[in-house]
């Protein structure tokens, strides 16, 4: 009877422990990030380090699982926020620009020339301007939870040297699918060319356009200087901050704690990435000079000549952007 009742309590015993089990594990959760790069990039090293922080804070009851170069949304970067807002996508560390789309008032950070330095960046997602355009996320049924940063956007092609606007008259520059891009280069005589990222290096390679824009950390990783990009102008003509958000669906799910882990560690993540991104400009720049690419940078009246030769393009996309948001963002770069 001892031997059969003692049988009974490890049957007990070991069923309890399954329920147990089961029970943690119905409370797991695993909730989708959409990036653009991988984590060979800085962005997607934002996104695996915002995902180690979620695993490591919650003992693993919640994680994150990253989903790089756009696969969630087919390669097509400016269907991700749409993808997020309709529940397809749980979560992104996305860019400004390909959700400007669906967010005009992101297109702030797209105005030529308006962002003079990383200062100005911090002043305006740090301030009043900030908060408007977090607002303006949340608007559109998406959660804005930190900022994070691809950087400023240099220029690129196969052609020559470009240090005046008339330098670009009838390249063909690869751009994302942003109206404001197609502008921007239009005013300054370029043939610009929309496309996504998946597409844009078989084309540089073919020779299908003649040039492209993005921050050094891409150039570099992407090793843009071996499909025919040997000249690179240093304008920081655009910066192009990250988000880090959630569905507003899955963000009412979830609970305080979740939703203040959730929080902080991409506040955290965010602040992580952004100074990596800055440490390494220099070292980006010495390493694609290394491998023989020219680099120009602009001189002040050079710079200035881009600046009025674009000057169009604030005149028509001010009023679309919003105009007390510039103000705002205009009068914190000039605080700084």
């Amino acid at each position: 009877m001892k031997s059969a009742s003692r049988i009974s309590r490890i049957a007990a015993a070991v069923a309890g422990a399954a329920v147990l089990t089961a029970a943690l594990s119905a409370q797991a959760r695993e909730l989708s990030v959409s990036t653009v790069l991988s984590d060979a990039f800085p962005w997607g090293q934002a996104a695996e380090k915002w995902a180690e922080l979620v695993e490591e804070r919650t003992g693993g009851e919640l994680t994150l699982r990253v989903y790089p170069n756009s696969q969630l949304v087919a390669g097509d970067q400016t269907r991700e926020f749409s993808a997020m807002r309709s529940g397809l996508i749980d979560m992104a560390v996305g860019s400004t620009i390909n959700w400007s789309p669906q967010v005009p008032e992101l297109n702030l950070f797209s105005l030529p020339f308006f962002m003079p330095d990383e200062a100005a960046v911090d002043a305006v997602t740090s301030g009043a301007s900030g908060e408007m355009l977090f607002e303006a996320i949340e608007s559109r049924g998406v959660i804005p939870l930190a900022w994070g940063e691809n950087g400023f956007r240099q220029l690129s092609n196969s052609r020559g040297p470009i240090d005046e606007p008339a330098d670009l008259d009838g390249l063909k520059i690869r751009v994302v699918g942003s109206p404001l891009f197609q502008d921007t280069f239009t005013a300054l005589g370029a043939d610009p060319t929309q496309m996504s990222w998946a597409d844009a290096k078989p084309a540089l390679t073919t020779g299908a356009v003649d040039g492209q824009e993005n921050p050094l950390s891409v150039f570099d990783v992407a090793r843009i200087d071996q499909v025919g990009q040997q000249y690179l102008t240093l304008w920081n003509y655009m910066n192009d901050p990250l988000v880090f958000a959630v569905n507003q669906q899955v963000w009412e799910t979830l609970s305080e704690e979740e939703r203040t882990i959730l929080r902080e560690t991409a506040v955290e993540a965010g602040e992580w990435e952004i100074a990596m991104t800055r440490e390494q400009e220099s070292e980006r720049l010495a390493a694609i000079q290394e491998r023989g690419v020219e680099v120009t940078e602009l001189t002040e009246e050079q710079h200035q000549a881009f600046v009025n030769a674009t000057q169009s393009v604030h005149e028509k996309w001010t009023p679309r952007i919003g105009e007390e948001l510039v103000d705002a963002a205009r009068e914190a770069i000039e605080s700084r």
